[in-house]
């Protein structure tokens, strides 16, 4: 049978969806905006021209950000401290993370609380300085990964999760035998595919956006992230607008194509937004649920 839906539930889905739609639309257009600047006429889009769509299409933005000197080493620094990052990120967050659900851990309540306190004190950034100097960890590719293993957020979103999982899978695997590390392996990882996806993705973007670590620890050009060196060039958009044009020569110019500060910064902008664009979706089905499960005890 169908209900007759009143004028108030129709009103009220009407300005729901429309009220979304908004929402969606002031999400994706800026990227829409960033994109279609970087495939449009270099000249109108410096002339702010381009708003709706895009005009006197070209990709000569893209192959001449690509050509900079040094792009290729960051991208690889990049990608790399992105994947083993987020990888250790993951493991060392979910053994934790179980290991707090177990009531036999040593000290068990003082290391959670200890570790609760670190979310609401930070020593601020010269002591952090001083301590990573101290561990030598100036012009080393670790201090990319090691810092940002234990995250307090992420291991508390494991142990709520664990914590859903029902006890007596644990119980049958140590009365068969099997020990912590058996049982986190075979047992625990596989469940927690969620939430452990919800961990890579913050970790991910995280990892991929930072660019302050390679600020204050980094003097050697072969450890700078792509992040960092687009950052520079963002910064020097019409010095290095004007390189651009120069190398391609004075002869037969094309106005359309000739590189401007908003073509680099556009462009250079869309080259550190679409990777970290591309990898969501492949882990969007796990997202809600992993957060919702992980946040909520229940």
């Amino acid at each position: 049978m169908r209900t007759r839906r009143s004028f108030g539930d129709i009103s009220f889905t009407t300005l729901n969806y429309a009220f979304f739609a908004l929402f969606t639309f002031l999400c994706v257009f800026p990227f829409y905006y960033l994109f279609i600047n970087t495939i449009s006429s270099n000249d109108l889009s410096a002339r702010g021209l381009i708003t709706w769509y895009p005009r006197e299409i070209h990709f000569e933005n893209y192959m001449q950000i690509l050509k900079l000197k040094g792009l290729s080493q960051a991208a690889f620094v990049s990608v790399a401290r992105t994947v083993i990052g987020t990888a250790a990120t993951v493991l060392c967050s979910a053994f934790l993370g179980f290991l707090f659900t177990k009531k036999k851990m040593w000290a068990r309540s003082f290391w959670y609380r200890f570790l609760v306190i670190t979310m609401y004190f930070n020593a601020g950034i010269i002591p952090w300085y001083v301590v990573m100097m101290k561990l030598h960890m100036t012009n080393n590719f670790l201090a990319y990964i090691l810092p940002m293993i234990v995250s307090p957020f992420y291991i508390i979103l494991v142990k709520t999760f664990v914590e859903s999982i029902p006890e007596v899978l644990q119980e049958s695997a140590e009365m068969d035998g099997a020990g912590t590390m058996t049982i986190f392996w075979k047992i625990i990882l596989p469940l927690i595919k969620p939430i452990a996806a919800t961990i890579a993705i913050f970790a991910a973007v995280t990892q991929w956006n930072s660019f302050i670590d390679t600020v204050f620890l980094m003097t050697d050009q072969t450890y700078y992230t792509l992040q960092f060196v687009l950052y520079k060039y963002l910064n020097e958009s019409n010095s290095l607008a004007a390189i651009i044009r120069s190398g391609g020569g004075t002869a037969n110019i094309d106005l359309s194509k000739m590189q401007t500060a908003t073509s680099v910064r556009t462009t250079v902008s869309m080259i550190v937004v679409i990777p970290i664009m591309l990898v969501y979706p492949f882990f969007q089905r796990y997202f809600v649920k992993g957060i919702m499960i992980g946040a909520v005890k229940g």
